[in-house]
């Protein structure tokens, strides 16, 4: 009865203001942000930029997962650029230093849990180096800690990425020219990856294919 009774107040009193309101007033546009493209760089990392994905051989219209470039921060005291996806229950920040040398994954954190990789892990070439045939290898020091502080596992993973084409594909977010690259990790600590894994990156605009099979569906930002 409550909340019949506010309806009831509430529906002469928006057809006052709406009768007083002048003729010529219109609702306001939406709230948006956008990058320009010239703000873009060859790795996407400028605060604010977004992209949605949909898991591979789903319909579309499907609730999306959301990255966003969220900005600088410090993690293991070091100045990096915080990436967050969201979405569908997940929640997961990685932690990285990008530049023209390639991009460096310092770790990452989930729910209750934070990885850090010593030394980091190379995820990107240098910008000039991409080229069919290219490989990059190297192993990092997995330390997981809990929120309270904790250590709770540490040990070795080893990663190991190769260019395997450049071809022409078409996602819900349109068509581009990508680098097909696998990656391959291992690690003894509980098995944080999936040992194979295939991703599709485009210059100036990200991963059209994340490595965990997601596509592109849109992003807030145009691209070369």
């Amino acid at each position: 009865m409550r909340g019949r009774a506010s309806l009831l107040i509430a529906a002469p009193l928006l057809a006052l203001l709406g009768a007083c309101a002048p003729a010529t007033t219109r609702a306001a546009p939406p709230v948006q942000a956008s990058t320009s493209v010239s703000a873009v760089s060859f790795y996407p990392r400028e605060t604010g930029l977004s992209w949605t994905y949909l898991p591979e051989g789903e319909p579309a219209g499907g609730l999306p997962y959301t990255l966003r470039a969220l900005g600088p921060t410090v993690f293991a005291g070091q100045t990096v650029l915080a990436f967050e996806l969201t979405g569908r229950g997940a929640d997961q920040t990685w932690y990285r230093q990008v530049g023209a040398s390639g991009v460096q994954l310092l770790g990452f954190r989930k729910p209750g849990v934070t990885v850090r990789l010593e030394p980091a892990w190379t995820e990107a070439p240098a910008e000039n180096a991409w080229r069919v045939g290219l490989a990059w290898e190297g192993q990092s020091r997995v330390t997981l800690t809990s929120d309270d502080g904790k250590v709770q596992a540490q040990g070795t993973l080893k990663y190991r990425y190769d260019v395997q084409d450049r071809r022409r594909v078409t996602t819900p977010a349109g068509a581009f020219d990508v680098w097909v690259v696998t990656r391959q990790i291992t690690d003894d600590v509980g098995g944080l990856f999936p040992e194979a894994q295939q991703e599709w990156f485009t210059p100036f605009v990200g991963d059209v294919r994340t490595p965990e099979g997601l596509l592109l569906t849109g992003r807030n930002f145009g691209g070369r």
